[in-house]
């Protein structure tokens, strides 16, 4: 009796062993699917100087959620300073948060905030925009961190345009030409009056000398 004792008492014990191992089992597996993760759609992003860029996170919501709760804080890491290019506290932006290098720069998708979905779109990049960037999501069910990089490269300088070269058509050639000719013949033409004039001229000083001379010998 005693033996058939000890058995089923090894046996309870080891079945509330194995009962207490599922519903821990079960409960670290609500807890897993129950976490709050933030997510980013790209880990990094490449784009040219003066261009314009979306960057996306994705975190985690509950159906008894309200954007009441919901605190976010995006900011750029560098080497130098930490500028904040996106905060909501109480589900409500607070641009007085943002910092005057993205001042009027970055604009947010608000209509998607309720279905987890963090659109940033940031215009007019610059180089000085390349960094790690930080997105920090707390809600009353849970709190979590994205991050993704950005790189902006300077814009490729554009050739300056070529002025190609006009080479005279024959048209103008013709122009040319006729004009050359006829200055050659108006040129020529003032000559002939020139020595017209000069021929005459000389002919009327012959004439005078002459009736001096008859004049002269008549006295």
């Amino acid at each position: 009796m005693e033996s058939s004792h000890h058995v089923f008492t090894c046996v309870s014990s080891h079945r509330e062993k194995m009962i207490c191992r599922i519903l821990l089992l079960i409960q670290l597996t609500s807890c897993v699917c129950g976490t709050f993760v933030v997510n980013v759609t790209q880990t990094s992003y490449q784009a040219e100087e003066n261009h314009n860029i979306t960057l996306e996170w994705t975190f985690t919501t509950n159906t008894d959620s309200s954007t009441n709760s919901l605190f976010i804080f995006c900011e750029m890491f560098t080497d130098h300073e930490i500028p904040t290019l996106f905060h909501v506290h109480e589900g409500v932006e607070v641009s007085e948060s943002q910092d005057e290098q993205f001042a009027g720069r970055v604009q947010c998708d608000k209509d998607v905030l309720r279905e987890g979905r963090i659109r940033l779109h940031v215009s007019r990049l610059r180089t000085e925009d390349s960094g790690l960037y930080v997105c920090k999501v707390n809600t009353k069910y849970g709190r979590d961190t994205g991050r993704c990089h950005l790189n902006v490269t300077a814009a490729a300088d554009e050739p300056k345009p070529q002025r190609p070269t006009v080479s005279p058509q024959p048209e103008s050639r013709g122009r040319i030409g006729l004009y050359v000719g006829l200055g050659l013949t108006a040129a020529a033409a003032l000559l002939t009056v020139c020595a017209g004039l000069c021929s005459v001229f000389r002919l009327c000083l012959t004439k005078c000398a002459e009736k001096k001379g008859n004049v002269s010998a008549v006295v």
